[in-house]
């Protein structure tokens, strides 16, 4: 009777073994649902990168405001009769006629060898 119960103990764990640990076990199983939650996520992160990107194409294709945009913010380009200021961080406590003497040092061209 030992003998059986220690073959029938043998026999249950061959079986398990594949089902926990062998190619296509739970731990496997596990392991790819895990992969797959991780992918349907970046799935979804790209989808909405692709959304912006064909909804940014589809202004360029259709109308001019999205290229003036562009050209004003990346390109600094101004309109025609329009007046440019560029207000810099240090000259707000200068006067203007520091500002000319700067502007007219600067534009000087040294002459040193």
């Amino acid at each position: 009777m030992r003998i059986i119960t220690l073959l029938l103990i043998v026999l249950l764990v061959w079986l398990q073994y594949p089902l926990w640990l062998g190619r296509g076990g739970w731990l496997k199983v596990w392991e790819l649902n895990r992969q797959v939650e991780a992918q349907q996520q970046i799935n979804q992160q790209t989808e909405a990168r692709n959304a912006l990107l064909d909804a940014e194409v589809r202004d360029l294709k259709q109308g001019t405001a999205a290229i003036e945009e562009r050209a004003r913010s990346e390109l600094g380009m101004i309109k025609n009769n329009e007046i440019f200021f560029r207000i810099l961080d240090g000259a707000a406590n200068q006067t203007t006629e520091e500002l000319a003497v700067a502007s007219a040092v600067a534009a000087v061209p040294d002459k040193r060898p």
